[in-house]
């Protein structure tokens, strides 16, 4: 059993969005018991990430340590047309993550305890991002 459905989401400008309610709902309705999900960022400068949903200081402290890896305003780049965080949201999309597969148990997203699934946008301005949600699954007997 198959079911895809593209979701959409605004950003307020460089944040973390939990998607995981979202996600978890189009599992359910999937009606999918056993299988996999598979969650794509549609953009090149925003990610998917699976993290700590407990503490949202952990998120802050990945933004400052992303922030190290791909500085924004870098004099050395050269693809800056949109603005000093251009090459940077390319670059942390890169190194984090433009999808994740997650498993289905029992109708639900398998999901830890302190886990959670975010919409991480890179970029200082709102935009509009959209994922595709791919299940792949058994339904009931």
């Amino acid at each position: 059993m198959w079911h895809q459905q593209q979701i959409h989401f605004e950003t307020g400008g460089r944040e973390t969005i939990d998607i995981t309610a979202k996600v978890s709902s189009i599992v359910r309705e999937s009606a999918v018991q056993t299988g996999l999900v598979h969650v794509f960022m549609q953009h090149t400068s925003a990610s998917i990430m699976l993290c700590e949903n407990a503490d949202a200081t952990v998120r802050d402290d990945l933004e400052t340590l992303i922030g190290r890896i791909a500085p924004d305003a870098d004099p050395e780049y050269r693809h800056d047309y949109e603005g000093d965080d251009d090459m940077a949201a390319h670059g942390r999309s890169v190194f984090t993550s433009n999808d994740i597969s997650l498993p289905i148990s029992a109708g639900e997203l398998a999901l830890g305890t302190w886990q959670g699934l975010y919409l991480w946008e890179h970029r200082y301005q709102p935009h509009h991002r959209n994922l595709m949600v791919t299940i792949q699954g058994e339904g009931f007997g």
